[in-house]
Parts: structure tokens; sequence; C-alpha cells
């Protein structure tokens, strides 16, 4: 028998969500150095407003803002643009 591919929207969630428990983590759970909390929809609200590009743009790059910092790729270089975009896109869905 074939094996039959699994959707692309759960295994899309479980990149993201496999990316997160390895390195976002560590700050989005605490809040540490200003990261919006994992699922806090007032924190993440104007940041999801900024659009998604936006978004990928500073978790991927890094960023310095009034509230805190980003380290670029959450300080995990060896983690791909892909990774890093799934694991926006968990946050972004668990806060809305």
């Amino acid at each position: 028998p074939s094996a039959v591919p699994a959707p692309a929207a759960p295994a899309a969630a479980d990149a993201g969500k496999d990316t997160y428990d390895k390195a976002c983590t560590a700050c989005h759970t605490a809040g540490i150095a200003g990261a919006p909390k994992f699922a806090d929809k007032a924190a993440w609200a104007p940041r999801i407003a900024q659009g998604t590009d936006t978004l990928y743009a500073h978790a991927i790059n890094g960023f310095t803002g009034a509230a805190g910092l980003m380290p670029a790729k959450g300080g995990r270089p060896d983690f791909s643009d892909e990774q890093i975009k799934a694991s926006v896109d968990y946050m972004v869905q668990a806060a809305q």
C-alpha cells in the first residue's frame, strides 16, 4: 500500500510547535527581554496588526524596540527561515 501524505496545515503547525519548543519557549513563556508571552492576546495584538511579513522579518533578522529585543532567529542561526516562520505562525495562531 502506498503512503498517503499528511495534510500541509497540521504538518506546518507541528513544525511551528517543534521550533517553538526548541528555542522560542525560553523567552516567550516567561516574557524575558520584553517577549510577548505565548497566547497573550493583549501583548500580541499590536504585533499581529503589523502584519505577518513584519513579524517574520523581526523574528528572522532580529529587532530592538521600546518593549525589548528579539535576537535574530531567537539566537538559533541553525534554524531555517521556514522553521522560524512556522514558529511565528504557531505563536500568532495561539494569540488570536
